[in-house]
């Protein structure tokens, strides 16, 4: 039983005290592998994905010849541009929302970008 509380009283240490971020990303890298998807740190160009993540941010860029809506998705390893060509709104893509998102995984100035990608809201964001 001493061993049990010790160990609570850890976990409820490290809760307090650890950086949320951190904290954060541990649990959608959980969540990530408990539902079989892959990790945005292991996938590399070329590559046809799918991950489990949230959107950290996402904006529209404005030109009326290229209409362009950019995402940063986050999986709790790494980051992921995602971008829907000929698309200024879709709902339900707003910060904070979790997807399980599906596509090629390219390249763009270094990064790592998904066009057009298959995704479904998740209800736990």
């Amino acid at each position: 039983m001493a061993l049990a509380a010790t160990g609570y009283f850890r976990r409820l240490t490290r809760r307090l005290t650890e950086d949320l971020d951190q904290l954060d990303a541990e649990a959608m890298v959980e969540s990530s592998q408990a539902s079989g998807a892959q990790r945005a740190c292991d996938c590399s160009r070329g590559e046809e994905v799918t991950m489990l993540g949230r959107l950290r941010s996402v904006e529209t860029c404005p030109k009326a010849s290229t209409a362009n809506m950019e995402a940063e998705f986050f999986d709790g390893t790494e980051a992921v541009t995602l971008v829907w060509i000929g698309r200024r709104r879709i709902a339900g893509i707003e910060p904070g929302k979790t997807l399980l998102v599906r596509g090629r995984v390219g390249e763009r100035n270094g990064q790592k970008v998904i066009y057009n990608p298959y995704y479904e809201l998740r209800g736990d964001s």
